[in-house]
């Protein structure tokens, strides 16, 4: 698969199939005991692909009225990579099956929360991939 087909595989409708927007809901309801308190929604994208990895990135976007400050996200790929109500081992199983009969999804890990904006933060999920 290149990056083409990636891009057209990926799309903001089929990952939003497999990490819909009420995940972000359903963390801070489990986190707080009340979705409203949360600081960002969370959105599943594609970022990049090589041979042998695959990027897609977990997007904090900042709620309105609410601060997206670097104290909240910094420690988030941690709490993220074991939750289970975010299950991203389960969103890792999932976009394996997107990728057809010649690819497959190995390990997987969360990189460090990166600052794009003051209103969004990207925590990079990394993917290894494995020729069938």
């Amino acid at each position: 698969m290149n990056i083409t087909e990636m891009s057209s595989t990926f799309t903001p409708e089929a990952l939003n199939k497999i990490f819909p927007a009420k995940k972000a809901d359903e963390f801070f309801d489990a986190l707080f005991g009340d979705a409203s308190e949360g600081a960002y929604d969370i959105q599943l994208a594609f970022a990049a692909m090589n041979e042998n990895q695959l990027e897609m990135a977990l997007q904090l976007q900042q709620r309105p009225g609410r601060c997206l400050a670097c104290n909240l996200t910094h420690g988030l790929p941690q709490v993220f990579s074991r939750h289970p109500l975010l299950n991203i081992a389960g969103v890792v199983k999932d976009l394996g099956s997107l990728l057809g009969d010649s690819l497959e999804c190995g390990e997987w890990s969360l990189g460090h929360t990166e600052q794009r904006s003051a209103a969004m933060h990207v925590i990079p999920l990394k993917i290894s991939l494995k020729t069938i």
